[in-house]
C-alpha cells in the first residue's frame, strides 16, 4: 500500500485507502482483492506499453528481441478483414472466456481477470518468442526467416507423429494446453511474413537510390502495429485515397470509442451527457487509422457516413434518435493544417452532417447541436446554418497555432497570449455552402467553444505519444475554453488510446501520468536514449519541455512529474554528470525548463531544489562558453 502511494498511484485510483489509516487486519478478502486488482492493473498497463529503446539508426534492422516486442503487439489485434483472430482472443477462448469481457474487467480492476490477462500476455510473448527464436542467429539477429509452414509433407508427418509447432508448445507451457492450433495458424503465417518485413534491411539501399535519382519501390505509410504492410522501412511512402475514409472498420472502431467516452463522461458527471465536445483532428493520424477520429465526430452528432458502390464516402445521413438511443452531442472541430490540405472533402462531409443535425426538428434536450446553433443564431443575428458551422482550421497555407513554438523558446508572457494565438490562428471556418474558402470567423469559433464541456484527442499510433511532439498540446483548447466560458469552469479533458487491443479512454491527467511513467521517468527509456549520446539527451529534454506545454495549455500535469524528473535528472549526481557531458546545451535547457515550471507556478518545490538548479544553470553556461 505504501509503495502504491509512493508511486503516486493514488492519482489514478481514487479509492486507494490512505496509508496512515489503512488497517490490513480489518480489511475483508473482497476489499483486499479490489485494492490489489486496481493497483496490479495500473502496473501492468505501464509494463505493457510499447516504447522505443533509443533512437533509430538508419540501416540497422531491429534485433530479435526488438522484433518480438513488435510482433507481440501485432498479434494482439483482431484482423477480421483477413480472417485473423488475435492470439489473446484464441488463448482466452481455450479457457472458455471472451477476451472482450476480460478487458472490461481488467479496466475495472477485477483481480481474477487482471491476473488472467497477464497470464495471457505472458503466453503470447512466449509463443511469439518461440516463432522468432527459430530464425535467430548467434548474434541475436534474424537475417533470414526460417519458414514454419513451407514443408507441407513434413508438417503433415509431424502432426501424424504428434509434434506441435514451437508456439503451441510455448502456449501450453504457459498454462494453456487446450489452445486450438488451427485457429492460430492464420495468425502465425501472418506473423512469419511480418517478421521478415520487420528485419528487412532496405533503408540504406533505398537512400542511395534516392540520392542517385533512381526508382524506389512505393509502399503505404501508417502505423506498423495496425498495418504491418507498411513494413519494411525504406519504401517510397504513399497514403490512401482520401475519398475512401472513413472506412467501415474505422466507423465500427469509432462507435466503440465514442461509447466508452460517453460512458466515462456520464460516470464522472452524475449520469449526465456532455452537451458539447471540442475535437482535434490530425491529418497523419487519420491516414494511419483510415478515418477513425473523423468517424468519431460524425458518430457523436448521430450522423452516419454512407459509402457508394465502390467505397467512396461522399454522403451522410442522420441516425434516427430511436436508433441512436441518446442525445446528439454538439462537436467543435479544430482541424490541423495537414488535415485541411488532405481531407477537404471530409471537412465538407462533417459540415454537412452537423448541419443536418442542426436542422433536424427534434426536441432540444435530445439534440444539443440544434440547441446550441439556435442559441448562437439568436445571439449573433445570423442564420441557423451559419451558426451551425463547427469545422475550423488555419487559414489557407497556415499551419499550427504556434503555441508549441512559443513554449519551446520560452518567449511567452502569460497563458492569455497562448490562448489568443490559438483563437487567432485556428478560427477559420469551413462552410459547405461556400466551398473553396476558409473564412475568418473568430466570433463564431469563440461562441461555439464557450459551450464546450469536454476536450478530446486521439492517440492512435504506437510510434508517437503525448509528450513525444509538441503538436498535441499546440492544439489543446482546455484553458482557452475555461477562459471563454461564462462560469470560467475548466472543461473535462480526455484522450482515446487505441494503440492496443484493449482500447482505452483516459482523462488527460491520467494519460500524462502514464506517458511520464513509461518514458520521461522510465529508467529503460532513459538509458536507451542516453546510449545514443548527444541527440538522445536532447530527446529527454524535449519531452520535459513538452510536459511543460501541457501545463500551460491544460493544467493537467501533476506536481510529482516535475518533482520526480528533478530527482531523476538533477539530484542524481551521476546522471547529472552524464547529461552535462553528453550534451551541455540540452542539459541547460532541462534546467531552464524546471526553473520555468516553478516560475510559472506549475511546480511547487523546495528552495534548496531551486538554488541547486540555479547553480547548475550557471555551471552549464560556463561549460558551453568554455569557462571551465
Amino acid at each position: 500500500m505504501s509503495t502504491a502511494w509512493q508511486c503516486n498511484l493514488d492519482k489514478d485510483i481514487p479509492s486507494l485507502p490512505p496509508v496512515d489509516t489503512f488497517d490490513g487486519k480489518a480489511t475483508t478478502a473482497e476489499e483486499r482483492d479490489d485494492i490489489v486488482g486496481k493497483v496490479y492493473a495500473r502496473i501492468m498497463e505501464i509494463e505493457s506499453r510499447l516504447l522505443p529503446c533509443g533512437l533509430h539508426t538508419v540501416g540497422v534492422p531491429p534485433t530479435a528481441e526488438e522484433s518480438i516486442a513488435t510482433l507481440v503487439n501485432i498479434a494482439s489485434l483482431d484482423r477480421p478483414d483477413e480472417g485473423i483472430e488475435s492470439i489473446n482472443r484464441v488463448i482466452a477462448s481455450s479457457v472458455g472466456r471472451n477476451i472482450d469481457d476480460i478487458y472490461k474487467n481488467v479496466n475495472a480492476g477485477v483481480l481474477k481477470d487482471v491476473e488472467l490477462n497477464q497470464k495471457i500476455i505472458e503466453a503470447s510473448r512466449a509463443a511469439t518468442r518461440a516463432l522468432v527464436m527459430e530464425s535467430t542467429d548467434a548474434d541475436g539477429r534474424v537475417k533470414e526467416v526460417k519458414g514454419q509452414f513451407e514443408d507441407a509433407a513434413g508438417g503433415l508427418l509431424g502432426r501424424m507423429m504428434g509434434q506441435k509447432k514451437p508456439w503451441i508448445k510455448a502456449i501450453a507451457e504457459a498454462g494453456f494446453d487446450k489452445v486450438d492450433e488451427k485457429r492460430l495458424e492464420p495468425l502465425f503465417k501472418y506473423l512469419e511474413v511480418g517478421l521478415g518485413r520487420i528485419v528487412a534491411n532496405n533503408e540504406l539501399s533505398a537512400l542511395t537510390k534516392a540520392l542517385d535519382g533512381r526508382f524506389i519501390k512505393p509502399g503505404p505509410g501508417g502505423d506498423p502495429i495496425r498495418n504491418p504492410d507498411v513494413l519494411p522501412t525504406g519504401a517510397n511512402m504513399h497514403a490512401l485515397d482520401p475519398q475512401s475514409i472513413p472506412t467501415t472498420a474505422a466507423v465500427e472502431c469509432a462507435e466503440s470509442t465514442c461509447n466508452q467516452l460517453l460512458d466515462r463522461l456520464k460516470t464522472d458527471n452524475g449520469g449526465e451527457y456532455p452537451e458539447s465536445i471540442a475535437f482535434t483532428l490530425w491529418g497523419t493520424d487519420n491516414i494511419k487509422t483510415y478515418g477513425e477520429s473523423l468517424a468519431q465526430v460524425l458518430a457523436l452528432a448521430g450522423v452516419r457516413p454512407v459509402p457508394d458502390s465502390i467505397g467512396r464516402v461522399n454522403k451522410v445521413e442522420l441516425i434516427p434518435l430511436e436508433e441512436l438511443g441518446r442525445p446528439r452531442i454538439d462537436v467543435v472541430v479544430s482541424c490541423s493544417g495537414v488535415f485541411r490540405d488532405l481531407f477537404i472533402n471530409q471537412m465538407n462531409l462533417m459540415d454537412r452532417g452537423i448541419k443536418l443535425a442542426a436542422e433536424a426538428d427534434e426536441p432540444l434536450e435530445m439534440n444539443f447541436v440544434r440547441k446550441h446553433a439556435l442559441e448562437q443564431a439568436e445571439e449573433m443575428g445570423i442564420s441557423l446554418r451559419e451558426a451551425a458551422c463547427r469545422v475550423f482550421s488555419n487559414s489557407a497555407g497556415s499551419y499550427s497555432a504556434n503555441v508549441g513554438i512559443a513554449i519551446e523558446n520560452g518567449g511567452w508572457e502569460n497563458e492569455q497570449q497562448l490562448q489568443n494565438q490559438f483563437l487567432e490562428r485556428k478560427s477559420f471556418a469551413f462552410n459547405s455552402d461556400t466551398p473553396g474558402q476558409m473564412s475568418a470567423q473568430k466570433a463564431l469559433f469563440e461562441s461555439a467553444l464557450k459551450k464546450v464541456d469536454v476536450t478530446f484527442q486521439n492517440l492512435d499510433s504506437s510510434e508517437i505519444s503525448l509528450t513525444d511532439v509538441s503538436h498535441y498540446y499546440d492544439s489543446d483548447p482546455t484553458k482557452t475554453i475555461a477562459n471563454l466560458r461564462d462560469d470560467k469552469k475548466k472543461p473535462m479533458s480526455f484522450m482515446a488510446d487505441t494503440t492496443t487491443a484493449n482500447a482505452q479512454v483516459r482523462s488527460l491527467a491520467e494519460t500524462v501520468r502514464l506517458d511520464s511513467r513509461t518514458k520521461l521517468l522510465n529508467p529503460k527509456f532513459i538509458e536507451g536514449m542516453l546510449a545514443t549520446g548527444y541527440e538522445g539527451t536532447r530527446e529527454l529534454t524535449k519531452r520535459l519541455r513538452n510536459t511543460l506545454g501541457w501545463s500551460a495549455t491544460s493544467g493537467e500535469v501533476d506536481n510529482f512529474v516535475y518533482e520526480d524528473a528533478n530527482d531523476t535528472f538533477i539530484r542524481d549526481e551521476e546522471m547529472q554528470k552524464r547529461l552535462m557531458e553528453s550534451n551541455p546545451n540540452a542539459f541547460k535547457d532541462m534546467v531552464t525548463t524546471l526553473l520555468e515550471a516553478n516560475g510559472r507556478d506549475f511546480w511547487e518545490t523546495s528552495e534548496d531544489n531551486i538554488e541547486k538548479l540555479q547553480e547548475l544553470y550557471q555551471e552549464a553556461e560556463d561549460r558551453i562558453e568554455g569557462v571551465v
